[in-house]
């Protein structure tokens, strides 16, 4: 029995189009609308609900994934094309849906006379503050074009340092995991084959082999009671990270840690000098640009440092000696962005800070990386060997035992 559908779409022009169908499938309409080359916004039941077209893509839309959005833009907008064109094109072509969406969204509000930062403002979970500000001085003075490239490089140069930073992250977390699973393995399956053996020969045995079975039996009667402990313990800190005390507490003891804690500084630095170098040059107001600074550092230790920063800049200070006094950016750094304000380079200077701590980046990473690997060998060979050998000793024991005999 056929069915009739609602729909709307644009034409390749741009026009509005609707219209009603009949049908027996969802699927011979948006066939019969493709062949006339109409880009469908939505199809509905007549006197049912939306039927949602949902195409493969994942939900998370990344910096990586803005990243390659504001390149395409910048490339459309430089080659004359105009916005709504330019934005309809993107909206065809991004796999994210919820970016995709976005992007539709963007292009309707243009078309009612919106700014694209207006429209981009509507979506804050998609575009940020950094985003949408920029946008929006780039539309002031006429130079959208120059300010989607500056936007583009900011964001690919962004991604390819939180990569670093995950990566140095990453490898002791993996290895960690791999250690105490194969320590657990041991403990649950390898050891009370051991423990029984030992029973039946009778006998006092070692106190280091004691100790390994005792785990062990602990470990199998009560393995609940510990995942359930280290499942509230993650979701506790989880929790306690979520409020402003315990983000702070927690990104305090992050800067603390040897070798990661460099890691973490040296990566906050560089997004804080490469995020206020973009928005300075882009025309953002100084005061501004520091607010939005703060709150993508991703550290509230460097937010709140930064703030601090912004409220003695409004009293007419520099840039520079609250900086300083905060205690958490390197002297370097804090002295050539003071000569930055005084030679009236600051947006190049912050550029130029920015790069070289993204070398720095890498040497910690790499510098990290070369400190777990041996502590981590260490580590494993200490609990899985120390284990072995408690097993063995009883076994040295009775050999000696019979040897005596």
């Amino acid at each position: 029995m056929a069915t009739t559908y609602t729909w709307k779409g644009r034409s390749p022009s741009g026009e509005l189009l609707s219209g009603e169908y009949a049908t027996e499938s969802k699927d011979d309409l948006v066939s019969y609308l493709r062949k006339r080359k109409i880009i469908i916004t939505s199809v509905r039941e007549k006197g049912g609900g939306a039927l949602k077209i949902n195409l493969p893509g994942s939900t998370r839309v990344s910096v990586k994934d803005i990243g390659v959005f504001t390149r395409q833009f910048a490339t459309m907008i430089n080659a004359g094309l105009p916005m709504v064109q330019c934005l309809d094109i993107l909206a065809q072509q991004t796999e994210k849906v919820p970016l995709r969406e976005a992007v539709a969204k963007v292009m309707s509000d243009v078309e009612g006379g919106s700014t694209l930062a207006e429209g981009l403002a509507r979506h804050p979970k998609i575009f940020s503050n950094l985003f949408v500000n920029m946008v929006e001085a780039g539309e002031a003075g006429g130079i959208l074009d120059v300010i989607l490239v500056r936007l583009a490089t900011f964001l690919e140069k962004l991604d390819a340092l939180q990569r670093k930073v995950k990566s140095a992250l990453t490898y002791p977390s993996v290895v960690g995991v791999v250690a105490l699973g194969a320590t657990a393995f041991m403990l649950i399956f390898i050891i009370p084959t051991f423990a029984k053996m030992f029973t039946d020969f009778g006998g006092d045995l070692p106190l280091p082999t004691r100790i390994v079975i005792g785990i062990s039996d602990f470990l199998r009667a009560f393995w609940w009671a510990l995942l359930a402990a280290i499942i509230g313990i993650v979701v506790g800190l989880q929790r306690y990270y979520k409020t402003s005390q315990g983000r702070l507490v927690i990104d305090k003891l992050l800067l603390k840690i040897p070798v990661l804690g460099m890691v973490i500084r040296k990566g906050s630095v560089a997004r804080f000098t490469r995020t206020l170098g973009t928005l300075i040059s882009s025309g953002v107001p100084i005061l501004s640009g520091l607010e939005i600074t703060a709150r993508t550092s991703g550290n509230r230790v460097v937010e709140l440092a930064v703030m601090s920063t912004r409220e003695s800049i409004s009293q007419g200070n520099t840039i520079a000696e609250p900086l300083k006094a905060c205690g958490v950016f390197p002297p370097m750094v804090t002295q050539m962005i003071s000569v930055g304000e005084q030679t009236g380079a600051l947006d190049e200077m912050l550029d130029k800070i920015a790069n070289f701590y993204d070398d720095e980046v890498d040497t910690a990473v790499d510098s990290l990386t070369a400190i777990i690997e041996p502590v981590m060998i260490v580590v494993m060979g200490t609990l899985v060997g120390g284990m072995l050998i408690a097993m063995y000793l009883p076994m040295f024991k009775l050999v000696t035992l019979v040897g005596g005999d």
